[in-house]
């Protein structure tokens, strides 16, 4: 009785990749947060007063943050 021997197959390499162009550093000239700038100079309430006393999500204090700024005009647009 011959004992047969397997044959292995061999893969073939993956294709090497060449390397992605590093790319320049692009200085951007727009001010952050889209162009808002918000000034709160001389504002005499509290955060409590803004936010009110009980515990609230981040999203809300966002929003809260919002309508105090736009109802006191104090974004410059």
């Amino acid at each position: 009785m011959a004992v047969k021997k397997k044959t292995t197959t061999k893969r073939k390499a993956a294709p090497k990749r060449k390397a992605a162009p590093k790319r320049k550093a692009v200085k951007s000239k727009k001010p952050a947060f889209g162009g808002y700038a918000i000034s709160f100079a001389g504002r005499s309430e509290t955060v409590e007063q803004v936010f009110g006393k009980k515990p609230i999500a981040p999203s809300e204090m966002t929003k809260k943050i919002w309508i105090f700024v736009k109802s006191n005009s104090l974004s410059n647009r």
